[in-house]
């Protein structure tokens, strides 16, 4: 009993821990390609900026990086991720990381096994994903960066590295993957948040079929992470407003931390670019109810690519400069 009370006491002082500031954050791993493809960005005054110091000027104090194994093109591979992580360091930006491990995109309909390692046994495996772990975070380590959170895994709702950890059938693999990437980030940066993440966050029997089946195979993580994108979800069938999607998120997040004894965060949110009214008002909606209504338990809100137009709907910009979309991402 006694274990159990100081236990709980530990969670509580840790979430209090988090509440005492608020992360405005965007995945900005795109910024390599576009300054590779020669893409210009403009401030609203219309004066070129870079996209990590247009995001810092547009208030945001974190910023998250994925990384892929070995991309063809070289792209958010570790060494690009470490140049981008540096100058985001350099404009006073928390850095998180986020471990695809794939070489491409991995998410909740695909989590391919790296090419290297597609012939490899689960043994191996847990050694291949440690060691590119341990790789990655010693050379962002090595060159000054502070990592804050760590991600084992992009909304691996599913699993990942299927079909070895493919969950429906490989629960036990996955958590123990799972486990192998959380002490291998440990070992380098013992005092970083270590983040599971998925998709939908509307949608709390997803996060129970993971996170239930993490405890049973004793799997370690310090935070969940959520997706929330009120377009998804509707097109999916999930909720059939965005305010149903936000209500559900909210009071799931609070679900969530209680069960779990650990911090939920929003690492991935996004709205239609091309209704910026209402993308503003949503986003001031949920930024305000994360950071008012959860009691501490969700410590931040991340904007998904905000940059990005045409072939994704849910950036923030049009003609290269950001919408009023991003007015809702200003400290306050």
């Amino acid at each position: 009993m006694k274990k159990s009370i100081l236990t709980l006491l530990f969670c509580l002082l840790g979430m209090a821990a988090w509440a005492q500031e608020f992360w405005l954050g965007a995945d900005i791993s795109g910024t390599s390609e576009l300054e590779r493809r020669g893409v210009k960005l403009y401030n609203q005054a219309g004066e070129e900026r870079d996209n990590i110091t247009l995001m810092r000027e547009l208030g945001l104090n974190a910023a998250r990086f994925r990384v892929w194994v070995n991309p063809k093109d070289g792209l958010c591979d570790m060494h690009d991720v470490l140049a981008m992580a540096r100058r985001a360091q350099d404009q006073g930006m928390a850095i998180m990381i986020d471990f695809h491990y794939s070489d491409w995109w991995a998410d909740p309909g695909k989590q391919n096994i790296p090419a290297k390692w597609k012939n490899y046994n689960y043994r191996q495996m847990k050694r291949a994903l440690a060691r590119h772990t341990t790789r990655t975070l010693k050379l962002l380590k090595a060159g000054g960066i502070d990592v804050k959170w760590i991600q084992i895994g992009n909304e691996t709702t599913n699993g990942f590295l299927w079909p070895m950890a493919h969950t429906p059938e490989n629960m036990r693999q996955y958590a123990g993957l799972t486990q192998a990437g959380y002490r291998a980030a440990k070992r380098v940066y013992p005092n970083a948040t270590c983040i599971v993440h998925l998709d939908a966050a509307c949608d709390i029997d997803r996060y129970h079929t993971i996170f239930n089946g993490l405890k049973k195979y004793h799997a370690q993580y310090d935070m969940i992470g959520v997706s929330v994108y009120p377009y998804w979800d509707m097109e999916a069938g999930l909720t059939k407003s965005e305010d149903e999607t936000l209500e559900r998120v909210i009071e799931n997040i609070n679900t969530l931390a209680r069960e779990y004894r650990c911090p939920v965060m929003i690492v991935e949110t996004g709205y239609e670019a091309r209704r910026p009214e209402a993308g503003k008002a949503f986003m001031t909606k949920l930024i305000d109810a994360a950071r008012n209504r959860t009691g501490g338990n969700c410590p931040g809100v991340f904007y998904w690519a905000p940059e990005a137009e045409g072939h994704y709907p849910l950036g923030a910009f049009q003609n290269h400069r950001p919408t009023v979309i991003m007015e809702a991402f200003r400290a306050k």
